[in-house]
């Protein structure tokens, strides 16, 4: 199994998501965690799948001058894009409110771009899950919101959590990716770096 084919290789996932953290577990995969904070900045013209690559790239700068020749060291980026403009992660409960209302009775789209770099190259894929939500009523959001303080996810809300068990109605695409990573995209990438080795 992958594992095996991926035992001469250092797997760093920089990421502070516990979420992330358990997928790669229950991928059971060998890895270490290792964190650089950077300045999630963008240019302004950037849509959609390249904000994600970008800044998933970004992420892996800090790493760059101290990868050795077996590390594979793995950033991502994900946002919530709804009518043409992303939806990222809310400042206060107004603003949790304001997202989570913004997308009821309507589809988003979870975009993640996931960077694998290596000392000697690098490779950035992305996938995108149509999530949909009911109409919501306006106590359901502020209970959501006042429970479960969605204030690190993008969108403001966890799919997992309270309100994608009650208000969502349809998915297309990984459920992975919008719980954090899409697993599949990560397995199926690492697969053909150790194949390709």
């Amino acid at each position: 199994m992958l594992k095996d084919k991926l035992k001469d290789y250092n797997i760093i996932l920089a990421s502070a998501s516990p979420r992330r953290h358990a997928f790669l577990r229950g991928m059971d995969l060998n890895f270490e965690i290792r964190l650089h904070p950077v300045d999630e900045v963008y240019p302004s013209h950037l849509k959609a799948n390249e904000i994600t690559d970008y800044l998933a790239k970004l992420k892996s700068e800090p790493f760059l001058n101290d990868l050795k020749a077996n590390d594979i060291l793995i950033t991502s980026d994900t946002i919530v894009w709804l009518e043409g403009k992303p939806i990222e992660k809310p400042k206060d409960e107004q603003h949790a409110f304001n997202m989570i209302k913004s997308m009821s009775n309507k589809t988003h789209e979870v975009i993640t771009s996931i960077c694998f770099t290596q000392k000697q190259s690098q490779k950035i894929v992305h996938t995108i899950t149509k999530v949909t939500f009911r109409a919501l009523e306006d106590e359901e959001i502020w209970y959501y919101i006042k429970n479960f303080k969605p204030f690190d996810k993008a969108g403001a809300y966890g799919i997992q959590e309270w309100i994608g068990s009650i208000g969502i109605s349809s998915i297309e695409g990984s459920y992975n990716n919008v719980v954090g990573l899409p697993t599949h995209l990560l397995y199926e990438t690492l697969n053909s770096i150790a194949m390709d080795e």
